[in-house]
């Protein structure tokens, strides 16, 4: 018998226990993830990582990954980490992984079953945020890549000759509020708008401006330019803020503009109960929505999706197929609408079986019922903080986002120096995870609650923490 050459698999059953013996361990620790907070790496972990080609087997690199891997983790799985906006992961997405690994989909098209449950988490997305039957969406990365593809289909509706030709020296203008999402000016850059044109419109009581938006347009037309899009926030990542959205609709179609809503994380809203509902009232009559499930939906690591409310405007921005991708009336080559046609990935992985999973095992009232909790445990924590003699929070809090120092008797430099080192210190004992960010200058504390885990009582020990280190 000729010995197996190259990647040998015939040993099933050792690599069958290493597998089980890796669930459990993962298993254990998301079911204990309370155990587990954030830690710092060992000085050494480069050199524990360092690959010198030499075959282990399947026993050592399980045992490396449950001594090296499985403890310094990120620290989003633990209930008090409420850092940035990040998600907690379910325990859904393991079984979610497994089948993934399993079939190694494609999702850039062809005729396979993946492709269809795609198809069913984009229109269940759509649903939710109150787009017509003639929407599109696509999985993809993040917010950052559906930013992109929603500015490229908006570029093409003023510049109909741009996949030929480019802007042509046509000066585009874009308008979004002051705050508005990284993802907004990335976006602007890839694409040769350049950052100069994404202009910032004023805030009144943290929504954009309206009235002044109107004004820049006219200006902005005076002197030459095409001003083709207006970006409005459902949920501000500093503050958790949201513009008023029917009032952005009305003004963008008064003007002319793309209305692209940046929902990364506030965009769920939609699915949560009144009065947080509200907050995004108006998201349907959007051009296009970007917004991730790895955030407030709780999904594992990455997953985001961008809406378009016209799918021929979606697909004219994309569509290119080369004779090696013709599309048949059977076989594999059959499943037409390709994904590949909708945004800038040929080879795309199965980002919609960790949505589908998680939807199927907890149901729509779970997600509604999380995220409408993290808005009351975010209220939670602005009512204990103002009940703190020396704290005071920067705005009232709106969803899911507080913002506070934690000694406003102090300076303003040495409030920033105390809340800097507070949220070090707390980081590095295991006992919350606050990010920071500044207003008017000042470094703030700031927790963005997208953990499904955070329970009550972890706001009260968190801020006790705070109040402990705050005095020192």
């Amino acid at each position: 018998m000729m010995q197996e050459q190259g990647i040998k698999t015939s040993d099933w059953a050792t690599f069958r226990a290493q597998a089980q013996r890796m669930l459990d361990a993962a298993l254990t620790q998301m079911e204990q993830a309370a155990d587990h907070p954030w830690q710092p790496v060992p000085e050494d972990i480069s050199e524990r990582y360092a690959l010198d080609g030499t075959p282990r087997g399947a026993e050592a690199a399980v045992d490396q990954i449950l001594r090296d891997v499985l403890p310094y983790h990120g620290g989003n799985t633990h209930p008090r980490f409420w850092g940035w906006v990040q998600g907690s992961g379910l325990p859904s997405d393991i079984v979610a992984s497994i089948a993934a690994a399993c079939v190694n989909a494609n999702m850039g098209g062809r005729d396979h079953g993946a492709n269809y449950m795609e198809r069913a988490v984009v229109d269940w997305t759509r649903r939710q945020m109150g787009l017509p039957d003639s929407a599109s969406g696509l999985l993809v990365t993040g917010t950052s890549q559906a930013t992109v593809i929603a500015f490229q289909a908006a570029r093409l509706r003023v510049c109909p000759d741009l996949r030929n030709i480019g802007q042509a020296g046509v000066r585009l203008t874009a308008y979004a509020g002051a705050g508005v999402h990284n993802a907004a000016r990335k976006a602007v850059e890839v694409l040769g708008i350049g950052a100069d044109n994404l202009r910032k419109v004023p805030l009144t009581e943290g929504q954009l401006d309206t009235a002044a938006l109107r004004r820049m347009v006219a200006e902005d037309r005076a002197a030459g330019a095409t001003p083709f899009l207006v970006v409005g926030t459902a949920g501000s990542v500093d503050l958790g803020q949201f513009d008023d959205l029917n009032a952005l609709a009305d003004a963008a179609a008064d003007l002319g503009l793309w209305l692209h809503v940046d929902g990364a994380f506030g965009a769920w809203t939609r699915i949560a109960a009144e009065p947080y509902r509200a907050l995004s009232d108006g998201i349907g009559r959007a051009d296009s929505i970007a917004l991730d499930f790895h955030k407030w939906m709780y999904v594992g690591y990455d997953c985001g999706v961008a809406l378009l409310r016209h799918e021929t405007e979606h697909r004219a921005a994309f569509a290119a197929r080369p004779s090696y991708l013709e599309g048949a009336d059977r076989g594999l080559a059959g499943g037409e609408p390709w994904f590949c046609d909708y945004g800038i990935d040929l080879s795309r992985g199965n980002r919609a079986l960790k949505v589908w999973t998680a939807l199927q095992t907890y149901g729509d009232a779970a997600f509604s019922e999380a995220i409408t909790l993290n808005c009351q445990l975010a209220k939670q924590m602005g009512e204990e903080v103002a009940h703190h003699q020396q704290m005071a929070l920067a705005e009232p809090v709106v969803s899911n986002v507080c913002v506070f120092t934690a000694r406003r008797d102090l300076p303003e430099a040495a409030q920033s120096q105390t809340n800097a080192r507070i949220a070090q210190v707390l980081q590095e004992q295991g006992e919350a995870v606050f990010s920071t960010t500044r207003v008017n200058d000042v470094v703030l504390l700031r927790a963005a609650i997208t953990n499904h885990r955070t329970q009550p009582a972890d706001i009260t020990a968190a801020l006790q923490a705070v109040a402990r280190e705050a005095a020192v």
